[in-house]
């Protein structure tokens, strides 16, 4: 069951808002959403580029004793 959320509370500064108080879940969800979009822009990004591939034991040696 989840309970009912708490509203946004403004915090303003010389008669302008300088902040907002969340309840902590929702910015929780919020963080987990801008990863989300972040990972997907990052992976949009990689899908346009060209695809390059290397030999198994191309690899090994630039990575030395590490992989």
């Amino acid at each position: 069951m989840r309970t009912r959320r708490r509203i946004p509370q403004m915090v303003y500064k010389n008669g302008k808002p300088s902040a907002v108080i969340l309840d902590i879940e929702e910015y929780r969800e919020m963080l987990e959403r801008l990863e989300d979009a972040e990972d997907l822009a990052a992976l949009d990004e990689l899908r346009r580029k060209p695809m390059e591939f290397k030999r198994l034991d191309d690899f090994l040696k630039e990575c030395g004793s590490n992989a």
